[in-house]
């Protein structure tokens, strides 16, 4: 892989992750965040350049549904999950 689209795809990789954590919905958000990875994890041996490209043109208009599914979530905002109010820094 080219250094260039290394690092555009590592920049697509990070924009998804940042955009995953703003679902304010909780079962959305770890999911979201879940399947981003994944996704990343599956496709990391793939060499074929037209293969690379094809799978950063469907990252980016995941991105872009992501981007509208979080500004749809924030005008239909609902209670925190008990998961949530939880202390994160008891195990």
């Amino acid at each position: 892989m080219a250094a260039s689209s290394r690092a555009q795809v590592l920049a697509l990789y990070r924009a998804l992750l940042r955009e995953g954590r703003r679902f304010g919905a909780y079962s959305y958000r770890t999911y979201a965040l879940r399947r981003i990875r994944d996704a990343f994890r599956e496709n990391k041996s793939v060499q074929d350049p037209r293969e690379i490209q094809s799978l950063v043109d469907r990252a980016q208009r995941d991105l872009e549904v992501i981007q509208r599914q979080v500004q749809v979530g924030r005008l239909y905002t609902a209670d925190r999950l008990i998961i949530e109010n939880q202390d994160k820094t008891r195990a």
